[in-house]
């Protein structure tokens, strides 16, 4: 039943429309329920062509829309490059609402619209401009280094935003540019004591976690390796120090999605949110995934049926006091500029350093 209570028929030509999505999800979706999803992806897939709208969507979505409506999918720094990019009137995020902003911020001439308000961040809503610009005052002079999954007034506050791609190519470049060996790396506390085992840069944190990756443990990852010793274990880094120290691999969602693309191992365990193993084995056939499922519900706030109604009624459209935006765009578009990273994004180092101190604020 679509969101409007209009039902859309499963007909030959929608079957032969959504075919090629259905080659992709069949092993995460049944077919009773492709025979539900189906008729709404065609017809998501028709008003974009009607309103020139994009949908991007996260490595998080759900397969069905991961595969079925995104014209542009990726982590958090690619769909941040591809919102600058598109030439389309309408942005529909499949994502949360920190990315909606960044689109909007990037592409202040276009409408960005967001399924479903309630579709936050744990990590985001940890911190606040407010308290940025208390950092900056107890730290004079060091620069301000923010993790993308934050809000457009935290970006205003910062001087280059990163990701979990290029976190420390974005430390590293701050220090140089800024001519300081110390730099401020929030609001994620793993992800700076991650990356603070990579660099010799001074790192000082704040205490913001992200409530999925947090939940993993060390004990998680070797029970797991215990019950599948042929398999390997990618973590994200926003995983506890603790979790990538007994993990194979750590990096961004990109950079998983690259690795069990390329190496093609025998049997894979993804340590992030529990869609990113479905839409990578969409493409790794060969690839057996190991699921230790954590889910995150705000990304789950986002369906195809309101995808639906967000391009019917144009709804909920996400906007940015232009003061705001055009100083967090200088941060975004500091490292959307950012050649790639001349290392590969992965946390080799972890094991190797282990006593790492950071400053926590």
């Amino acid at each position: 039943m679509a969101a409007d209570g209009f039902q859309f028929a499963f007909t030959p030509a929608v079957e032969a429309q959504t075919a090629p999505a259905w080659e992709k999800v069949k092993r995460h979706v049944t077919p009773m329920e492709w025979r539900l999803q189906a008729p709404l992806i065609a017809e998501i897939n028709r008003l974009k062509r009607e309103k020139d709208a994009v949908i991007l969507a996260h490595n998080y979505m759900t397969p069905e829309i991961f595969h079925g409506v995104g014209d542009y999918v990726g982590d958090s720094l690619g769909l941040a490059k591809e919102a600058a990019r598109c030439d389309a009137k309408i942005i529909v995020q499949a994502g949360v609402h920190f990315m909606a902003e960044t689109s909007k911020i990037l592409s202040p001439e276009k409408r960005v619209l967001i399924p479903d308000l309630r579709a936050g961040c744990s990590l985001a809503s940890s911190i606040t401009g407010a308290d940025v610009r208390l950092i900056k005052q107890r730290y004079p002079g060091l620069p301000v280094v923010t993790y993308v999954n934050t809000t457009a007034d935290v970006k205003a506050e910062t001087d280059i935003c990163c990701t979990s791609a290029n976190a420390v190519q974005v430390v590293e470049e701050a220090a140089r540019q800024w001519g300081v060996d110390r730099v401020i790396l929030i609001p994620d506390e793993f992800l700076a004591r991650n990356v603070a085992r990579q660099t010799d840069i001074g790192i000082i944190a704040w205490r913001g976690r992200c409530e999925v990756h947090e939940r993993f443990t060390a004990a998680d990852i070797l029970e797991l390796k215990a019950a599948y010793p042929d398999a390997e274990v990618l973590a994200h880094p926003e995983c506890p120090a603790e979790v990538l120290e007994v993990s194979d691999f750590a990096g961004s969602t990109a950079a998983m999605n690259d690795y069990v693309i390329q190496r093609k191992p025998k049997r894979v365990v993804l340590i992030t949110e529990c869609s990113m193993a479905d839409n990578v084995a969409a493409d790794a056939h060969d690839t057996e995934f190991v699921r230790p499922c954590n889910l995150c519900p705000h990304m789950k706030m986002i369906t195809l049926e309101n995808i639906y109604e967000s391009l019917v009624r144009e709804r909920f459209e996400v906007t940015v006091d232009p003061a705001i935006a055009e100083r967090a765009r200088l941060a975004v578009q500091r490292m959307v500029d950012l050649p790639p990273p001349a290392r590969p994004a992965r946390y080799d180092l972890v094991k190797a350093r282990h006593h790492v101190d950071v400053e926590l604020i």
